[in-house]
């Protein structure tokens, strides 16, 4: 993914490399190939908010919102605004129900059954679902958060870029943003890729974020493309980051998380989602204007989750490298969809009409702050 557009398409090599992953995961369809970004919870989790609902206000259009997160870092805005009860003040006297989530593909099955009607994700299993539905069964609300993505290598073995030919570098997940990302970067770079097998000049590994680690300090790998924070993670084993995607796009932002609804919560229940989004929108606020606090706020929760806590060492700098924002960021949405068809592993989306940003643009306005574009890609 980049602000400067990609055009260069990864093209199949004939190389092998063992990835016993890899095969298990071949078989999948094109658009099954955009999945979450996983790194942090262990397993679906259900529970209540912190904060009780407020007594002494009236009830929105409905007695309970269900909202679905990972416990990750990028996934900031709702681990801070839950801990803090923000969103539950919001809210009044409807009750807050969540559920952690440890993909994105699941979380969309659970906003498709309704188990969820609003869900914090990443934007490439929002395109999935998105496009998977027929348009039919989300729209993205709003932004969260941008960044937090970095490609770490081991120094001894990869001093610049140009010493990627050969190497093994980690993403996530077959077809995920962050898979997405490598492939089209190798790309541009004129490295030859199979974007199925991860074959080529650069051997491109999916390796779930919990054990790359390991993979790292073992040698199966020699980097990662990976989030926070599995970046810090490594860095703290002794890798050195040789690129911060940030630096790939316009301004140094791209969407790493978004917040979505399901269409017929939203038509439904207009009231309890404009709660929701301003609850997200003071929650930004919080966390730039109490960083310290907001940053330990995330680590309990993410303890609270099941996850395990962060040391300083490791939370410290990958906090600092998410940017948590209201703007949805919908040019590099469009982008990074645009991306997986450069890199082989989807045919061109038609993502028209997935921003619904009416509501988050009364609020903003609420706040004094100016509108957000949707990019030519919102409700008409």
């Amino acid at each position: 993914m980049t602000g400067t557009q990609i055009h260069s398409a990864a093209r199949p090599n004939a190389g092998r490399v063992r990835r016993p992953a890899v095969a298990a995961l071949a078989g999948l369809t094109v658009v099954a190939l955009l999945s979450a970004c996983s790194y942090g919870s262990k397993a679906p989790k259900d529970s209540a908010a912190p904060a009780p609902a407020a007594s002494g206000r009236p009830k929105l259009s409905a007695s309970t919102v269900k909202i679905g997160y990972f416990a990750n870092l990028t996934h900031g805005t709702p681990l801070v605004g839950l801990q803090e009860g923000l969103f539950q003040k919001e809210l009044g006297a409807t009750q807050v129900k969540t559920q952690v989530f440890n993909a994105g593909p699941s979380e969309i099955e659970a906003l498709n059954a309704g188990s969820i009607d609003i869900g914090w994700i990443g934007p490439s299993p929002a395109i999935n679902g998105y496009v998977q539905s027929n348009s039919s069964n989300l729209r993205i609300i709003g932004g969260s958060a941008s960044g937090g993505v970095e490609l770490v290598v081991n120094p001894n073995k990869i001093k610049t870029l140009d010493d990627l030919k050969g190497k093994k570098i980690a993403t996530p997940q077959l077809g995920n943003t962050q898979d997405v990302a490598l492939l089209n970067y190798l790309a541009t770079k004129g490295y030859k890729e199979d974007p199925q097998s991860g074959a080529g000049d650069v051997s491109v590994v999916r390796t779930d974020n919990k054990v790359t680690p390991d993979a790292y300090a073992s040698g199966a790998i020699d980097g990662a493309w990976v989030p926070e924070p599995t970046a810090s993670t490594l860095v703290a084993k002794g890798a050195k980051v040789l690129l911060d995607e940030k630096s790939l796009w316009p301004n140094g932002q791209f969407v790493i998380t978004n917040i979505i609804v399901s269409q017929k919560f939203l038509k439904e229940h207009p009231d309890v989602v404009e709660a929701v989004l301003r609850g997200s929108v003071k929650t930004n606020a919080f966390i730039k204007a109490n960083p310290a606090k907001a940053e330990q706020d995330a680590n309990d929760a993410i303890k609270a989750a099941g996850g395990n806590s962060l040391p300083a060492s490791i939370l410290d700098p990958a906090w600092k490298s998410i940017d948590f924002l209201d703007d949805p960021l919908a040019s590099t949405l469009q982008a990074e969809a645009d991306h997986a068809v450069t890199a082989g592993l989807l045919k061109k989306p038609n993502i028209s009409g997935i921003y619904d940003l009416t509501l988050l643009d009364k609020v903003l306005q609420e706040q004094g702050q100016p509108a957000v574009a949707d990019a030519g890609l919102g409700t008409h």
